[in-house]
């Protein structure tokens, strides 16, 4: 018997255009100034300052470099924050969250800055993203959030009434939204494949299939045991994310690694898309679990995105939970077909805010909570500056204690599955309570 298939490829659509390769093996140079961990979006952006910077530089990743979520993400420059504002004010302070806010809007600017002086080939286009409500009560709300972007920090965004969605996109599905005009979307694999090359250019080492295995202080400098054999450094730079390991059990036990899955549709017609994505902008929800979607860049097909519950395998469910969403958005895609759906993982923490923070000598770049697209290359740059004690340059309102750790946890996020599942009961709930 024939197994169902949903998609034809359950690999990730970016790498058709970029394929994640092994590098030619390095010689292992036994003495360093500093040794990154991870060679994704953060240390790759990292070793590229500190290479610039006269340092001698080695980045390790247990995978091919880019194979985690760098390579696998929505390519949408989103630099969202989980929580709002109000809840930032709550915990940390008015000072911390507007200085929060603030530095989404420097963050964005520096990553299209760096697309263009570095001319990174990455098909990036500045498009705007439409964020869709479900009731009219939820608008309201959306484009006062909307009116305070445009206020407090310039960005241009505003709201958009049920009557005129359909210039933004072609579902009834939403009871309106709002737009903002500071985020754009890019091919994600070529992104890090470009940020690869110039960092090899600058003189960054990098080892791909190198676990590292443990970090140990020894004296004034550092003792990190790798797969391939142990180096010496002076300074040592963490940048895993999702895909942190036993080598940093610190790390380990505050962030949770959570499946995110996209699916994305053969090639649809060209009137069909001007229909549904008549701007070719990135889209989002104001869901607990929303989905997040944007055309590919050749705006020939929809990629659509969303959360994944399973542990384990590559169960055929979420897939389907992903192809009945793009259904209820756009009910004439009924009978398209998909291309490809992968999963990879991003990482949560209980505060839900990036972080550089140091511990015991050893500085992490991490916890971008599903936005690294924007926060990693943004927070391994500050990374980077604070090894070489830039003060100014390191500024960063994400600078500060290490997010908690979380009870009877170690790595295994036996819980995730029942997490999701009472935030998808209280989209349900919303949903049918919603003023529609």
């Amino acid at each position: 018997m024939k197994e169902y298939k949903i998609a034809e490829n359950d690999t990730p659509y970016w790498w058709e255009a970029a394929p994640v390769r092994p590098l030619p093996k390095q010689p292992l140079t036994k003495n360093l100034d500093i040794v990154i961990v991870g060679a994704g979006y953060a240390g790759l952006s990292a070793g590229l300052v500190l290479a610039r910077e006269g340092r001698s530089v080695a980045a390790f990743d247990a995978m091919n470099p880019g194979e985690g979520a760098s390579s696998r993400n929505g390519g949408i420059t989103s630099g969202s924050i989980r929580p709002d504002y109000a809840t930032i004010t709550r915990r940390f302070g008015e000072e911390k969250a507007i200085a929060i806010e603030a530095e989404g809007k420097i963050a964005r600017e520096f990553v299209y800055n760096l697309i263009k002086t570095e001319g990174l080939d990455c098909d990036f286009r500045l498009t705007g993203q439409f964020k869709g409500v479900v009731g009219f009560e939820d608008y309201e709300k959306t484009a006062r959030s909307a009116g305070l972007l445009a206020k407090k920090l310039g960005i241009e965004a505003y709201g958009v009434p049920y009557r005129e969605q359909g210039k933004y996109i072609g579902t009834d599905f939403y009871r309106g939204g709002m737009v903002r005009m500071d985020i754009g979307g890019l091919h994600p694999a070529k992104f890090h494949a470009e940020l690869l090359r110039v960092a090899l250019a600058s003189g960054l080492v990098i080892h791909s299939g190198t676990r590292v295995n443990s970090i140990e202080k020894e004296g004034s400098a550092f003792v990190v045991s790798t797969s391939a054999g142990a180096v010496r450094a002076r300074q040592v730079l963490v940048c895993t994310d999702g895909y942190t390991d036993g080598a940093v059990p610190y790390l380990r036990r505050r962030l949770v690694p959570v499946r995110s899955r996209i699916i994305v549709t053969e090639e649809l017609a060209p009137d069909v898309m001007a229909r549904l994505m008549p701007k070719q902008m990135m889209m989002t929800e104001g869901r607990q679990l929303g989905f997040y979607y944007r055309p590919t860049p050749d705006g020939k097909r929809i990629l659509l995105g969303g959360r994944d519950s399973s542990r384990r395998g590559d169960p055929i469910e979420p897939k389907l939970y992903l192809r009945n969403g793009l259904v209820n958005l756009f009910p004439e895609l009924e009978n398209v077909k998909l291309s490809h759906t992968w999963f990879g993982n991003v990482a949560m923490h209980r505060d839900m805010l990036p972080r550089i923070f140091e511990r015991e000598g050893v500085v992490y770049a991490t916890g971008f909570c599903g936005s690294g697209v924007v926060w990693a290359p943004w927070v391994g740059t500050r990374a980077a500056h604070k090894l070489l004690g830039h003060t100014e340059q390191a500024r960063s309102a994400f600078d500060f204690r290490p997010p908690a750790s979380i009870p009877l946890y170690s790595g295994n996020p036996w819980f995730m599955p029942a997490i999701i599942r009472g935030y998808r009961i209280q989209d349900q709930i919303a949903f049918y309570r919603a003023r529609r």
